[in-house]
């Protein structure tokens, strides 16, 4: 089973948990930035990592998921929100939209990661009513998501992507 790991990754969350996760891949799977895939063919397993911008992936993201058809996917986000939050679930929800109509999806994994210190910059300058102004509880899951991907979010993306491999080889053996 050919697979790759393909990733978009704006401060560097979603390249190490794409890194954590193809340490679990067969052995000729491939890690890639969403930029840099040429051929989309040779692949029967894509594993699709993304930050989330505006509530979906981001730009880089979106364009590479529009050619991904026909393919066993599994989708892996990093955002600055909790993980188990409203807005994560909605995020996770949206792309695996995108991506259900033409492929098979097999699994998912959100994580919390740091913010872009540029964006934390401008939601100092937010009027209070805005949703994204800091408040109290606004700086404390940004401090919160600044400690993450740790190693135990590689640990959990690891079983969670070892686990879809396993169960995606076991089914094409049965076949």
């Amino acid at each position: 089973m050919k697979t790759l790991v393909a990733y978009s990754s704006r401060t560097g969350n979603t390249k190490k948990v794409a890194e954590a996760i193809y340490e679990v891949m067969p052995e000729d799977a491939e890690i890639v930035s969403v930029e840099d895939v040429k051929c989309l063919d040779k692949y029967d397993f894509i594993a699709i990592g993304c930050w989330i911008d505006k509530g979906t992936a981001d730009k880089k993201a979106l364009e590479f998921i529009k050619k991904v058809k026909n393919k066993n996917v599994a989708i892996f986000i990093t955002l600055g929100a909790y993980p188990d939050s409203q807005h994560a679930r909605e995020s996770m929800d949206r792309i695996k939209k995108l991506l259900e109509k033409e492929n098979n999806i097999v699994g998912e994994f959100i994580c919390q990661g740091k913010i872009d210190p540029k964006l934390i910059e401008k939601f100092k300058s937010l009027p209070p009513d805005h949703p994204h102004a800091l408040n109290p509880e606004r700086i404390k899951r940004h401090k919160e998501a600044a400690k993450h991907p740790n190693e135990e979010d590689f640990k959990k993306a690891k079983k969670i992507f070892k686990n879809i491999i396993e169960n995606l080889e076991s089914t094409v053996c049965s076949q």
